[in-house]
C-alpha cells in the first residue's frame, strides 16, 4: 500500500465503496459527525441546566450565526489550501476545543457565557470544515466514482444521525455533560489519523479562464462569478437552493405543528421522520450499490417535482400510515435528488473552485434555510398545515423548473468508468 500522503494513480483500481482510501475517508467522516451529533446535545443540555429554555435557544443559535457568515471565506481557503489540511486542521481544533471545555465544566458548573463562547468558536470551525468537506471526494476517487462516494456521504450522515444523539445521552447518564463533550472530542479525534491515511488524487484543471490568485475578497468574488456564469453549476446549485428553501422548515418545523394539528402526538412524529429517513438511506444506498445512473439530468428534475409534491402531500392526507408512506417516497426522491445534484456540480466544478462553490452550496442549507423557520411556525399558526405545506412544496417545485428550463442540466450525464481497448473496465 502507498504511504499516506502519496498521489494515486489517475484511475483507481476499485470501485469506492471497496477502495481502501475512499473508506478511510468516510471511517473519518463518520466519526466526526457522530461527534457533531454528540457534541450538540451536550451543549444544549448544558444550556439547559446553566439556564432555561431562552438560554438553549441563545447558545444553539450563537453557533449557527458565525457558520452562516463565514461559510464562503472557509470556501476559499479550502481552494488556496490543500483541503485535507483544513479538515485536518478543523477537526484538531474542535477536538482541542471540546475537550477543554469538558475538562473546565469537570471542574465547575458550566457558566452560560463559556457556552455561548464554546458554540461561536465552534460555529466558526465548522465554516472551514463543510467546504473542505465538499471539496475532498474528488480529490480521493475518480469521476466516475463520484455519485456512489456522494451516496456513501448521505448514507453516513443517516448513521450519524441515528448514532449520535444515543450516544451523547448514554455518555451524559454515566457521566454527567463534563463526559458527553469528552466522548465527542474523542471522536474528533479518531478521524485525524484516518484523515492522514487518505492519499490524494491529483486533479487537473477544466480549462476554464479565471483570475489570478489575489485577496480572499477577490478569490471570493471570482468564485461567485464561475458559479453564475458556469451553463451546469449555476442552474444546479439555484435549483438546489430554491429545494431547500421550499422543504427544511417544513420537515424541521412543520412536521411537529402537523402532528400537534392531527393529533398523532410523538409517536406519529417519529414514525413520519423514520419513513423519510429510511427513504433517504434507500435512496443513498442505490447509488453506493449502482455507482450510477443514466440521463442523471433529467432524473434529477423528475425527483425533484416528487419530492416536492410528496412534501406538500404529507398535510393532505387523513391517515398517518399514509403520511408514513409519502414520506418515505418524498425522502427517497430527496435521496437521489442530492445525490445527482451534488455529484454533478463536482464532476462539472474545475477543481480551483470546488471549495467556494461546496461553501455556496451549502450556505443555503445551514445558513439560509433556518431563517424561514419562524415564518413558516407563524404561517402554519394562522393558516393551518395544508396550505403552507402546498405553498412550500409549490415553491420547491419551482427548482424543477428551473432545472428543466436549462439544456445544460437536461443533458447532464455522470462520467463512466473508461474502457480498455480490449473492452474491460479500468
Amino acid at each position: 500500500m502507498a504511504p499516506a500522503g502519496t498521489v494515486l494513480p489517475e484511475h483507481a483500481a476499485e470501485p469506492a465503496h471497496r477502495d481502501g482510501n475512499v473508506l478511510r475517508w468516510l471511517a473519518a467522516y463518520t466519526a466526526s459527525l457522530i461527534g457533531d451529533g454528540v457534541y450538540f446535545v451536550a451543549l444544549g443540555w448544558s444550556a439547559q441546566k446553566a439556564g432555561g429554555p431562552t438560554e438553549v435557544g441563545l447558545v444553539m443559535a450563537a453557533g449557527a450565526l458565525p457558520r452562516a457568515l463565514l461559510m464562503l471565506g472557509g470556501g476559499v481557503l479550502a481552494d488556496r489550501l490543500d483541503p485535507r489540511r483544513v479538515l485536518l486542521g478543523s477537526d484538531a481544533l474542535r477536538c482541542l476545543l471540546v475537550l477543554s471545555v469538558a475538562a473546565g465544566i469537570a471542574l465547575t458548573a458550566p457558566a452560560l457565557w463559556i457556552l455561548v463562547a464554546l458554540a461561536l468558536v465552534f460555529g466558526a470551525v465548522d465554516a472551514l470544515f463543510v467546504p473542505a468537506i465538499g471539496a475532498l471526494p474528488p480529490r480521493i476517487t475518480s469521476p466516475d466514482q463520484l455519485a456512489r462516494v456522494t451516496g456513501m456521504r448521505s448514507l453516513s450522515v443517516r448513521l450519524s444521525q441515528i448514532a449520535g444523539p444515543p450516544i451523547g445521552g448514554l455518555a451524559m447518564g454515566v457521566g454527567g455533560t463534563a463526559a458527553a463533550f469528552t466522548v465527542a472530542g474523542l471522536l474528533f479525534a479518531l478521524s485525524l489519523p484516518l484523515l492522514l491515511t487518505v492519499r490524494m488524487r491529483p486533479l487537473a484543471a477544466h480549462g476554464e479562464e479565471r483570475s489570478e490568485p489575489g485577496t480572499m475578497w477577490q478569490d471570493l468574488v471570482d468564485g461567485l462569478r464561475y458559479i453564475r456564469r458556469h451553463r451546469l453549476i449555476g442552474p444546479l446549485a439555484v435549483s438546489g437552493a430554491v429545494c431547500e428553501l421550499g422543504l427544511i422548515s417544513t420537515l424541521h418545523v412543520g412536521l411537529v405543528l402537523l402532528n400537534a394539528e392531527r393529533g398523532w402526538g410523538p409517536s406519529g412524529y417519529g414514525w413520519i421522520v423514520s419513513g423519510f429517513g429510511a427513504g433517504a438511506a434507500a435512496g443513498a444506498t442505490l447509488f453506493t450499490v449502482a455507482g450510477r445512473l443514466p440521463r442523471a439530468g433529467l432524473v434529477m428534475t423528475g425527483t425533484l417535482f416528487v419530492c416536492s409534491t410528496g412534501a406538500a402531500a404529507v398535510a393532505l392526507v387523513p391517515a398517518l400510515w399514509l403520511a408514513v408512506v409519502l414520506a418515505a417516497v418524498t425522502g427517497l426522491s430527496a435521496g437521489v435528488f442530492g445525490t445527482l445534484n451534488n455529484a454533478l456540480i463536482q464532476t462539472a466544478a474545475d477543481p480551483v473552485y470546488l471549495g467556494r462553490v461546496t461553501s455556496v452550496v451549502m450556505l443555503t442549507m445551514v445558513g439560509l434555510a433556518p431563517l424561514s423557520y419562524p415564518l413558516v411556525g407563524a404561517a402554519i399558526g394562522t393558516w393551518g398545515a395544508a396550505p403552507v405545506f402546498t405553498g412550500c412544496g409549490a415553491f420547491a417545485g419551482l427548482g424543477a423548473v428551473i432545472a428543466l428550463a436549462s439544456g445544460a442540466v437536461r443533458r447532464a450525464e455522470l462520467p463512466r468508468r473508461p474502457v480498455s481497448p480490449l473492452g474491460q473496465v479500468i
